[in-house]
């Protein structure tokens, strides 16, 4: 399990999914350009708005997120039967996942036996955790009474698993040799699995968060309202999972009843499934379906992505040359048309904050302030302890080569995921209850916030980071000696110490607001849809008369419904229009 497929698709299934990407494109494409050119207008307008003092004390690292290099010996349950065999695992600083016959195979660069992008896994360290999880992945139905049938994971126990769990593709079953590696593996693997889901998170490129915004409103025309963790990973993995969600239900249907067994038998066998519905036909090659499915999805999606790249590129550079000689107008009339729609929603809007949201506000609150606050203490602490090392060693009279291997150690904290465990659990504390006060309201996306608060801890690292080595640069001279090394680096310290604790506030409510809004606001927009959304026709004319895609009434609804969820949030402050979303 794990290795290559054994077969692709046949003809008849791949043209399928090329017709239900092409679909998923078709509705999805339209949405897109209008953000992009909705992003535009933000920008521009931001560029032309009064400029706001600049809110970052430390350098910003230069240093793009990666994960640290891991590699070493596992076993892994594969082949036909599946069976636990040595294997060679190499984790890649852009968090794909290889693994090779042997160590020399790797070395001589030969081809490897299996490789996974790690977006969307979830590491298990524990046996029985995963065989719950097949529990739950096919329940027995009350009729059942067929006799389980033996499968490799009970018959044979693992003392060090390390099992990947994806929801629409093959489960990776891995097994370390010691305590020690599977704890090293597990941090690793969790490293790149959140790198390979926050790319577009980090990203602050307009066509990133135009993407982002496409499918928020792609998913609200169909009905979902709730923030979850659909948007993790690049923009075609996105969409894959958009796409892979709306067939699984059916595809589960009409699959399950045909597999043998049942329990943990029924659920084995639908990881590995080799047969599908009347519609996908019977695969005597053994390929495994799900899988095949999610990887001919995301080729697709990818092609497409592709193929409207040129066409982007052009879009972007023609709404820059259209909107920024127009766009006082533009900004005029839209305060205008949101001064009127707000006096329209007010009312609805207000009861809908008073009965559904008030009372949770402060809980939420306090829960996310906790989350986060937590983690950068412990990326303070870390820091602190990083440069009280240098110093000992300064202090000390070290080799230059010794005292250089510091300093490279140094500047390489925020990627060691051993030593930045220490704050990504302590973001982990409080998910649980924060999941359990925002499930009320449709939030669904622990996992995405449990990455950004890490993300967030890892970026602050790096910048303090690089903010120390840069000033510590400008002040040592070969002509100190080691005690007035050692005080102006106490002074580079302290104004480093001062500037994290600055920016780290000041990340804090950034952080604390972007979530609230991603818990919070779908969830009133759905209160208001059945109402509210039958007032917005009487003002389409207005917005239409300006004839460019960066003006909407369904925008300026969202960002006028936005507006007054942030007053409430900031305690009744007014907001103008285009500041009411946190970039």
């Amino acid at each position: 399990m794990g290795g290559r497929s054994s077969s692709p698709l046949d003809k008849r299934q791949q043209q399928h999914l090329r017709g239900q990407v092409d679909a998923l494109l078709r509705n999805f494409l339209p949405k897109y350009r209008v953000q992009l050119a909705a992003s535009v207008l933000r920008q521009i307008s931001k560029e032309l708005g009064p400029q706001e003092p600049a809110g970052c004390q430390l350098l910003h690292s230069k240093k793009l997120p990666r994960v640290r290099e891991h590699r070493g010996p596992l076993t892994q349950l594969w082949g036909q039967p599946p069976q636990w065999q040595p294997i060679f695992c190499v984790l890649r600083g852009d968090g794909r996942l290889e693994w090779f016959s042997h160590r020399e195979e790797y070395e001589n660069g030969g081809r490897p036996l299996g490789s996974a992008a790690l977006t969307g896994y979830t590491v298990l360290t524990s046996q029985r955790e995963y065989l719950h999880l097949l529990d739950a992945l096919c329940p027995d139905s009350p009729g059942d009474h067929i006799q389980e049938e033996p499968d490799p994971l009970l018959e044979t126990p693992v003392n060090f698993p390390l099992f990947l769990q994806h929801p629409f593709r093959r489960h990776l079953c891995f097994s370390a040799a010691t305590g020690e590696a599977q704890r090293a593996w597990r941090l690793a693997l969790q490293g790149g699995i959140r790198l390979r889901g926050t790319v577009l998170q980090r990203s602050q490129a307009p066509a990133a968060r135009a993407f982002l915004d496409a499918i928020r409103l792609y998913r609200q025309h169909q009905g979902h309202f709730g923030h979850d963790d659909v948007t993790l990973g690049s923009d075609a993995e996105v969409l894959t999972t958009v796409l892979v969600r709306e067939l699984l239900p059916a595809l589960r249907a009409k699959t399950l009843p045909s597999l043998r067994g049942a329990g943990r038998a029924r659920a084995w066998a639908w990881i590995e499934v080799r047969m599908g519905s009347r519609r996908w036909g019977r695969d005597s090659r053994g390929a495994k379906l799900l899988d095949a499915i999610h990887v001919a999805v995301l080729a697709q999606a990818s092609t497409g992505l592709r193929a409207f790249q040129p066409e982007k590129d052009e879009l972007l550079a023609a709404l820059e040359r259209t909107i920024r000689p127009d766009v006082d107008q533009m900004l005029q009339l839209r305060e205008r048309v949101a001064g009127r729609l707000r006096a329209k929603v007010q009312g609805p809007l207000e009861s809908c904050l008073h009965r559904k949201v008030d009372a949770q506000l402060p809980q939420v609150t306090w829960t996310l302030l906790n989350t986060v606050e937590a983690a950068l203490a412990a990326v303070q602490t870390l820091i602190v302890q990083g440069m009280d090392r240098l110093f000992c060693h300064l202090r000390g009279s070290p080799s230059g080569a010794r005292l250089r291997k510091e300093v490279y150690s140094f500047g390489e904290m925020p990627w060691d995921p051993e030593l930045m465990q220490t704050c990504y659990r302590e973001a982990r504390r409080s998910q649980r209850h924060l999941g359990q006060l925002a499930a009320p309201f449709g939030f669904l996306g622990g996992r995405s916030l449990l990455f950004g608060a890490q993300d967030l801890a890892q970026q602050l690292m790096a910048d303090a980071v690089a903010t120390f080595l840069q000033l510590a640069d400008q002040c040592l001279t070969m002509a100190l000696d080691c005690d007035q090394a050692a005080q102006q680096l106490e002074k580079v310290r302290g104004r480093v110490l001062k500037k994290f604790q600055s920016d780290s506030g000041s990340a804090q409510r950034r952080f604390i607001r972007e979530w609230q809004l991603r818990i919070f606001l779908p969830f009133v927009l759905s209160q208001l849809e059945p109402s509210c959304k039958a007032e917005l026709s009487e003002f389409e004319g207005d917005v239409l008369s300006v004839g460019s895609p960066a003006l909407t009434i369904e925008g300026i609804y969202e960002d006028v419904v936005r507006g007054v969820l942030l007053q409430r949030i900031d305690g009744g402050e007014p907001y103008s229009l285009w500041l009411v979303i946190p970039w």
